[in-house]
This record gives C-alpha cells, structure tokens and sequence, in this order.
C-alpha cells in the first residue's frame, strides 16, 4: 500500500512539474531536472535513489518532451 501511495505521488508530481519552457527542448531539459530529483527523493525514500533518479529524469524529459506548452504550462523559465 505504501508503495502505491508512493507511486501515485511520484506520478503526479512529474505529470504536475513535467515541464516548463516554451520550446520542445527548453521543457525537456526542465522536465528531466525536475523528474530526476523527484526521482531520487522516491528512490531514497525506497533504498535505491540513484535508480529513481535516471527512471524520473528519464521520465520527466519524456514527459516534457512529448507535451506541448499550452497542456502543462508553468510559466517562462527562470533562466529567460
């Protein structure tokens, strides 16, 4: 159950923070930033974060990648 719990989290949270950016590459490079520290938070909190930390960056940089700006919008990135 905990581990349930725990996925559905990690889930929203990417599907949530995915990406931010207005190019394909700008939410890519964001959403695998924020998908790997997800992941390696999830992962320690299960014994093996550096796991966590490629399946979430992996995850996120797909997720960003694969979404366009007006489905998950965060607003301009910090660096612009």
């Amino acid at each position: 159950m905990k581990r349930m719990a725990l996925a559905t989290v990690f889930l929203f949270s990417l599907f949530a923070l995915g990406a931010c950016g207005e190019t394909t590459g700008e939410r890519a490079i964001s959403g695998g930033g924020i998908g790997a520290g997800v992941g390696a938070l999830g992962g320690f909190m299960l014994g093996s974060p550096v796991e966590g930390a490629l399946i979430g960056g992996a995850v996120g940089a797909g997720t960003g990648a694969l979404t366009k700006p007006g489905q998950i919008n965060l607003g301009r990135p910090i660096w612009k």
